[in-house]
């Protein structure tokens, strides 16, 4: 399927098990998204996302979201949309 980088891992949370994302381009809840780096290869819908802690649908590119995740991510992993 056809994918576009939308950012990077910036922190991970692993008590909650949640990714800190930059955003290069925009993201919403629904989005189908792939997280791939080193170790990590895995691809899921955005069920939610907040920002400082706050739900919200959709972020901007250059927002930092907070979303939960299925398994461990890291740090420099990257985040694409996918758009097929």
């Amino acid at each position: 399927m056809p994918e576009v980088e939308i950012g990077e891992v910036s922190d991970f949370f692993s008590h909650v098990v949640v990714a800190g994302i930059t955003l290069t381009a925009p993201l919403k809840v629904g989005d189908k998204i792939h997280i791939k780096g080193h170790t990590t290869d895995q691809e899921f819908t955005v069920g939610s996302m907040q920002i400082n802690n706050a739900d919200v649908t959709e972020a901007k590119a250059g927002e930092s979201v907070g979303i939960k995740i299925a398994d461990r991510a890291r740090r420099g992993d990257k985040v694409y949309k996918v758009t097929g």
